[in-house]
């Protein structure tokens, strides 16, 4: 009687214990059910409605930080600035404007100067950020890189400064040369003799001027809009025409060859005064008695011919810090001898501009004492192109003209500086 007492008693005790663990699993099942999942967290979504789109069309970079300082959503552009990394916004000012902003909710912008990421020359960024609060929890970071407007700034605010000094020579000798005339109104050889000068001064603006004109229009204009196939040979002929009074007071030679059978693609009127600028150049820097070769040749690059027409010289050559500035506005290796020659600084200036809007680069060697040699880059014209296939299918004979097809001649620089008897 007792061991069956014993056994039911055993027995409800189980019960009891199986139905109190059934509701605890139903109840845990129940709340597992209502708990979101990691899956259901990542998805839901984070920022405001709206807003994740806003961003992405945005030129700024933007940060967008929740109330850890962790970022919730940063653009491509702001990885690319070096402005997040590790998933923490990196630019501790910024940070430190998030947190003032976070707690008192107001909006707060600053320039700033940050290292260039993968450089250690110095160079820095110049932002501008702007912080302000997103929501209840989040901050919205506005970065935008203002390096390049300040590198136009700062060239335009050159350029000014250097004009206006440019200008003022001229004008003030012209304005003092007009006093001197008044002065010795009864001397006819001094009025004859300040008058020469007031004509020299009166070049020199003219020039100044018309060149400034020049580097206006090669910067805003595009050449390939009238471009055509130009012979490099006619090309150097002007240049030549141009400089030959000038060569031959100095009795300076002036040797070409190489530019037949080759044609470039451009603008004639600014190519023929690219050339031209570094062949008066050559000329205007080099000693009496010494000799300026030009020559061409074609050369074969991946993606299409180009076209290398060289200037060498034997002048004064250019030390190594001036080569890095040579190509400035204004800018003069010889500042008194360039004045006494009527240079205005914009010569090699125009000739990089007009370069560069054809497609093609200028390079330059140079050597104190011994010379310099300027090399212009420019693409082939494709009527040149198709020409010379032509003629590489039938080496003998043009199809045209029914002549032998004329071989380019390559340049050789020209020998170590000397004074010819």
């Amino acid at each position: 009687m007792d061991v069956n007492a014993a056994v039911a008693a055993a027995a409800a005790i189980a019960g009891v214990l199986t139905g109190v663990i059934a509701m605890l699993a139903f109840r845990w099942s129940e709340r597992e059910q209502r708990r979101p999942t990691r899956t259901s967290l990542h998805t839901d979504p984070v920022l405001p409605p709206g807003v994740d789109t806003v961003l992405s069309v945005l030129r700024s970079s933007a940060v967008v930080l929740d109330e850890a300082d962790a970022v919730v959503k940063a653009s491509s552009a702001a990885y690319a600035l070096g402005l997040v990394r590790g998933g923490k916004l990196a630019v501790e000012p910024m940070l430190q404007m998030a947190r003032d902003t976070r707690r008192d909710g107001e909006i707060r912008q600053v320039e700033l100067d940050l290292p260039r990421r993968g450089t250690g020359r110095g160079e820095a960024l110049a932002v501008s950020a702007r912080v302000a609060p997103l929501g209840s929890r989040l901050v919205l970071l506005l970065v935008e890189d203002l390096t390049e407007a300040r590198r136009i700034e700062a060239v335009r605010r050159d350029f000014v400064a250097n004009v206006s000094h440019e200008l003022k020579t001229p004008v003030g000798a012209l304005s003092l040369l007009s006093e001197a005339v008044m002065d010795a109104s009864d001397d006819p050889e001094a009025v004859e003799r300040f008058a020469g000068r007031m004509q020299i001064e009166a070049t020199r603006l003219t020039n100044l001027v018309q060149e400034l004109i020049d580097l206006s229009r090669v910067q805003n204009d595009d050449p390939l809009e009238d471009a055509e196939p130009v012979r490099v040979d006619e090309l150097v002929a002007e240049a030549v025409d141009r400089c030959r009074h000038q060569a031959g007071t100095k009795q300076i030679t002036m040797a070409a060859g190489g530019t037949e059978d080759l044609r470039v693609w451009g603008n004639r009127g600014q190519l023929a005064a690219a050339l031209g600028n570094l062949v008066e150049n050559a000329v205007n820097y080099s000693p009496s008695r010494t000799r300026v070769g030009i020559a061409a040749r074609r050369v074969d690059v991946p993606g299409g011919d180009l076209i290398e027409i060289a200037v060498t010289d034997q002048g004064i050559g250019i030390s190594d810090k001036d080569k890095e500035r040579i190509f400035e506005r204004f800018y003069r290796v010889d500042p008194a001898r360039s004045r006494a020659t009527g240079g205005t600084g914009l010569g090699l200036a125009i000739v990089k501009h007009v370069v560069a809007s054809h497609g093609g680069e200028i390079t330059l060697w140079s050597a104190e004492g011994q010379g310099s040699t300027f090399t212009l880059r420019l693409p082939e014209a494709a009527a040149a192109r198709e020409a010379r296939d032509r003629a590489q299918q039938h080496p003998a004979l043009d199809e045209e003209a029914g002549q032998p097809v004329p071989q380019p001649t390559p340049y050789e620089p020209l020998p170590a500086p000397e004074v010819l008897p």
